[in-house]
């Protein structure tokens, strides 16, 4: 849709076609050209002669050499004497007698020659030499710079004049193209002719289709909404997370909106050249007024919205010139009804409050994460394009992933698609869905990547340790699978699945965490009196979570509820940077207590947990070395038997890479603390 829009514009902008360019090559080549000729014609033609000093004419005339024969044919040899009427000054041309012979033997003929003289001075000597000599002139004419002259010298400057003159005329008629056309709005008029998204399209998000569906029945019938004096929304905010639909939402509202539809992205008002943003910023609205009324969509309008006065430097700033033209577009003296302005962004901690208020953006619509009948929802409208085996169940796959943005859904059934070909499969099932889904949230099983026994014995202990707090602790969400192959950066991971989407987190269950978090630490330390930097990704997560408990959900008893800090959790550094802090440093000596306290507390109860059940920990890890990969139900057997009842299939080696997916080198060591250890974030629940 968007290739046959660009095509038609560039046809649009460029009637001529082709013709336009030959016919500029053309003139330049004739420019270039008539400007050759006057540089050789303006020597006086003399590119034919040798120049020779006045001291060396007179050597050649005294020594004899200068040829005069009248008589000659075609041309004579004279010798005369021209004066320029412009310069004042006068020359001398000839020919003069060449000893010697050519490449063939023949002799030389005579050399036409040209030397200046300045009669005024050397007028009596002049005549004197030809007297001597014998010499005689033939005539002496003046060089007429004439009309003829003086075009064939400055025809051409004027030829190139007039050629740039039509160049930049070409380039000003073409509509945003042209090397003049900086200050000229790049938003595209959107044609939905072909591939046509609607709200039928668009799933997860039921809260905010009906937020924007009033601007489409306002389009649709102002009238009534009119009759009661309400008026429409200037500008709607659409703000969430990457990857929840906020740019589709806007093509489903331009799909139903039998309106002009004008995108743009919010860094598409920014270039190099000062003042061209507020003038892009005007050309837009103006060419919303003429197709009044219309919709007007920014995407990532936080380019251009950010927050005035935190720029880093000083200095003038272009994207607040650019935002202020857009504050006064949007609400000012001259402000035009029937432009409605859309824009999307992830982060509105950064926008400038003048942007938000009522007037301007009269309204945010929050696109959130989908929750799980929002996540069937999209499922299904992404499983309509391929073939999905009929005992598939999309419920239990958004079960499966909470937490999981509408992009990552749309991936996860692409990626699902892909690897059922690659089986050879003649639809996707649940497996293949299964697989996709661990590929897209941990990355992809590295099952080639070579490890010896003992470190393979170490990981699965490690793993063990945090499954087996998973069967023992309270208040923790239950344990999905458990696996020991390598996938993404990780050597082992443990997922943890909620049976319902948490919307608050409540202090009994972050401190199951904690103790969840310790597991492989605790058990490495049992087992073997040593550990390895395996757990450098649980203890990330538990120190920010331990810190969040105390700073932020005011869940030490000891520092109460008191917000330490200013809450922001996206960095905006030239704000941060400028803000001081807002409690002391005892205060803070406290704050890095009570964090410890709460790690410390967590580690000793998940010491005491695995201490007593060292049996059972043992049988999780033998299985892990085993099997590789057990399940939810098979740790329950465990819990419940001491053994698993029923064992899962046994690992099948990996197919031979091709040569071009061969592993490199360095993808067989082992990461270091810096690269996040070997289980960076095994223990992160799915859609943190």
């Amino acid at each position: 849709m968007q290739n046959d829009d660009n095509q038609n514009s560039n046809r649009n902008e460029n009637p001529e076609g082709n013709s336009v360019n030959w016919k500029f090559i053309v003139l330049l080549f004739i420019a270039l050209s008539l400007f050759a000729l006057a540089m050789a014609t303006r020597n006086g033609g003399f590119n034919d002669r040798k120049a020779l000093t006045y001291e060396e004419f007179v050597e050649k005339a005294n020594a004899g050499e200068i040829v005069i024969d009248k008589e000659r044919k075609p041309k004579a040899y004279d010798l005369i004497v021209t004066q320029s009427e412009a310069s004042r000054g006068n020359t001398v041309e000839g020919y003069y007698r060449q000893d010697g012979v050519d490449k063939n033997g023949e002799p030389l003929g005579a050399q036409a020659f040209w030397a200046p003289i300045r009669l005024d001075l050397y007028k009596d000597e002049f005549k004197q030499l030809l007297a001597d000599n014998d010499l005689t002139l033939t005539n002496t004419p003046t060089r007429r710079e004439g009309f003829g002259t003086m075009m064939m010298m400055y025809v051409p400057f004027f030829f190139l004049i007039i050629l740039l003159i039509i160049f930049f005329r070409h380039q000003l008629k073409s509509a945003g193209r042209g090397a003049m056309s900086f200050g000229k709005s790049k938003a595209k008029l959107m044609s939905m002719d072909k591939n046509k998204i609607t709200f039928k399209n668009v799933a997860g998000v039921e809260e905010a289709k009906d937020e924007v569906w009033e601007i489409v029945e306002y389009l649709r019938d102002p009238k009534q909404f009119q009759r009661l004096g309400g008026k429409i929304p200037k500008g709607i905010l659409m703000v969430g997370p990457p990857g929840t639909g906020k740019t589709l939402l806007a093509r489903a509202i331009a799909g139903e909106a039998d309106v002009p539809f004008f995108s743009i992205s919010g860094s598409d008002f920014v270039e190099m050249f000062v003042g061209v943003g507020a003038s892009r910023v005007r050309d837009m609205f103006e060419q919303g007024k003429k197709n009044a009324p219309c919709l007007i969509f920014i995407d990532e309008i936080d380019a251009v919205g950010r927050h005035r006065g935190h720029g880093l430097g000083g200095g003038h700033d272009e994207r607040e010139q650019t935002l202020n033209a857009l504050l006064v577009e949007m609400d000012g003296f001259d402000t035009q009804e029937g432009v409605i302005i859309i824009a999307a962004t992830n982060r509105p901690d950064v926008l400038d409050p003048a942007l938000l208020r009522p007037g301007r953006f009269d309204r945010q619509v929050t696109v959130n994460l989908p929750d799980v009948n929002g996540r069937a929802e999209i499922l299904k409208v992404h499983a309509n394009k391929i073939k999905l085996a009929e005992d598939v169940d999309l419920e239990v796959v958004a079960r499966g992933t909470p937490g999981f943005s509408g992009a990552e859904l749309a991936n996860l059934i692409n990626e699902a698609a892909l690897l059922a070909a690659r089986k050879g499969l003649n639809a996707v099932t649940l497996p293949e869905l299964e697989e996709a889904r661990d590929k897209v949230r941990w990355g992809k099983e590295r099952r080639s990547l070579a490890q010896s026994e003992e470190e393979k014995e170490k990981t699965a202990y490690h793993e063990a340790g945090h499954a087996l707090l998973g069967m023992l602790v309270d208040h923790s969400d239950p344990v999905h699978k458990v696996t020991i192959i390598p996938r993404g950066p990780s050597l082992g991971a443990t997922y943890y699945l909620p049976e319902d989407d948490k919307n608050t987190l409540y202090k009994k269950w972050c401190i199951s965490r904690l103790i969840l978090t310790m597991g492989g630490r605790v058990a490495e330390q049992l087992v073997f009196d040593d550990y390895a930097n395996g757990a450098a990704g649980d203890i990330q997560q538990a120190t920010s979570l331990a810190r969040q408990m105390v700073c932020k959900w005011g869940m030490s008893d000891e520092l109460g509820m008191v917000e330490y800090g200013e809450g922001q959790e996206q960095v905006f550094l030239a704000r941060d940077i400028s803000s001081p802090r807002n409690y002391s440093e005892a205060t803070a000596q406290k704050i890095d207590a009570e964090v410890k306290r709460f790690i410390d507390e967590a580690y000793d109860e998940a010491t005491r947990l695995i201490s007593e059940n060292m049996t059972t920990l043992k049988v999780i890890a033998d299985a892990l070395i085993e099997y590789e990969t057990i399940d939810g139900s098979h740790m329950a057997e465990i819990m419940e038997h001491g053994r698993i009842i029923n064992p899962p299939t046994r690992p099948t080696p990996p197919d031979l890479p091709a040569e071009d997916e061969k592993p490199s080198g360095s993808e067989k060591k082992k990461p270091t603390d810096e690269e996040g250890g070997d289980f960076p974030g095994d223990l992160a629940p799915v859609g943190a």
